[in-house]
């Protein structure tokens, strides 16, 4: 008998520790998303993968107008038919060759703007990250969670770490 009342008060106590841990905890969350359309280092990063993109496009137009000239001359050649079969394949294999540098050109385009932009958004990504993990040790968060992606399911606006976190970046 005094066994059963030794478990049911150590089961009590133990379940009463553990309502107190999980009171204690403290959880907050931020929409990082909002957060970074709202930096000027974002801002400035997006306007020079702008500027670095239309570098890039324009060297990528000029190649696209160098291929449609010579294929005008090759149709043009054809329609009044100047060249042999011979020479039209030839043709053919050049204007190929042609539109697959373009191809290539391209896909370099996507990665060289893709890289441009880790570079940029890198340190001010690392930034954001050391500013909510400051804002958490400083106001005794458990866990800061990001809106932005959809993982909360509730969460109550006071615990909204936003403010805090701009106040840390100097907003």
């Amino acid at each position: 008998m005094k066994s059963n009342i030794f478990k049911s008060l150590t089961m009590v106590i133990a379940f009463m520790a553990l309502s107190i841990a999980v009171n204690a905890q403290k959880f907050g969350y931020i929409n990082s998303a909002a957060l970074l359309s709202e930096l000027p280092e974002v801002k400035a990063a997006d306007s020079e993968i702008e500027t670095y993109q239309k570098q890039l496009m324009s060297s990528g137009e000029a190649m696209v107008k160098a291929f449609e000239t010579k294929y005008n001359e090759y149709a043009k050649q054809v329609a009044d038919g100047v060249l042999s079969k011979v020479q039209m394949q030839e043709k053919e294999g050049e204007l190929g060759l042609e539109q697959q540098k373009i191809q290539q050109y391209e896909v370099e385009v996507q990665q060289k703007i893709m890289k441009k932009r880790d570079e940029l958004y890198q340190p001010i990504l690392d930034k954001v990250k050391v500013a909510i993990e400051t804002v958490g040790e400083e106001n005794g968060y458990t866990m800061i969670f990001d809106a932005s992606n959809g993982t909360i399911l509730h969460a109550n606006a006071t615990d909204d770490v936003m403010n805090l976190v701009k106040t840390k970046l100097g907003m």
